[in-house]
């Protein structure tokens, strides 16, 4: 047997120990997140261990969809909902890298409207306060229509701020985050979904994104909610932000996003 061999087989007696410690100790874990999952009536749920850059351990527990009996596979694509919020934080931070904008940009100037609290009509809303849900706005108007925060298109458009100064207290904001994906848009000149495609998911080797017509369908996960009354997991109704098809920019952001799995 020459040196060649011998270290090949090596190579192989060595990965293989390995790999048997790492399934020893994945068993006990398993066996707690299998009770945890028993506990808390979950569904399905998918486990990935990343160590030094690499995916060390990944497994799916459950089913993929309770009324089909489909098991749930790593492939599956889950709805991350606003946790896809980071996403448009991280479009900004680049263009902020890049010069495009200032954190401490006044975000009406790039929305294209004039966006001020009524009770502080002095004080500049950033693009830092937007993102860091600090800019007063709220969505007790909604947050699909950019129209209700505008001035000139919703009489009652002071309903969208808080009392508080912009900067000086916080309130979670679904609106914040579509307008800032509307200006993502204004200032890459690229589509939404296209920009976090192009410049976060395909860079990071990450299956998944913003327009669902660009993904395999048969690869989402059915999500359920919890009904308090039937003590009960139901199946959620879809909610899905769909994207036209169009060459130029649509300049409006969206908040919700099917995701993910780490290209092998």
């Amino acid at each position: 047997m020459n040196r060649i061999s011998i270290c090949t087989l090596a190579s192989i007696i060595l990965f293989s120990i390995a790999a048997q410690k790492l399934a020893a100790q994945s068993k006990p874990v398993e066996k707690e997140l299998q009770e945890l999952m028993l506990k808390f009536q979950a569904i399905g749920l998918n486990v990935a261990v990343v160590k030094s850059g690499k995916i060390i351990y990944q497994h799916a527990f459950g089913l993929k969809s309770r009324e089909a009996g489909t098991s749930l596979a790593m492939n599956n694509l889950f709805r991350i909902a606003s946790i896809s919020k980071s996403f448009s934080a991280t479009a900004i931070m680049q263009l902020v890298e890049s010069g495009k904008v200032s954190l401490d940009a006044d975000f009406g100037e790039l929305i294209g409207f004039r966006l001020r609290n009524p009770k502080f009509p002095q004080t500049p809303i950033t693009l830092r306060m937007v993102l860091s849900h600090t800019s007063s706005i709220n969505d007790s108007q909604g947050y699909f229509n950019f129209d209700i925060i505008n001035p000139e298109k919703n009489p009652d458009w002071e309903k969208c701020y808080d009392a508080y100064e912009p900067g000086k207290g916080y309130a979670y904001c679904n609106l914040n985050f579509n307008m800032a994906g509307a200006v993502i848009e204004k200032l890459s000149g690229e589509r939404f979904d296209r920009y976090i495609q192009n410049h976060i998911l395909r860079p990071l080797q990450i299956k998944g994104g913003y327009n669902i017509d660009s993904l395999d369908k048969n690869l989402f996960t059915t999500l359920y909610e919890f009904d308090s009354v039937s003590r009960k997991f139901l199946a959620a109704p879809p909610h899905i932000a769909r994207v036209q098809k169009r060459s130029a920019p649509t300049f409006r952001g969206i908040t919700h996003q099917y995701f993910l799995q780490p290209e092998e």
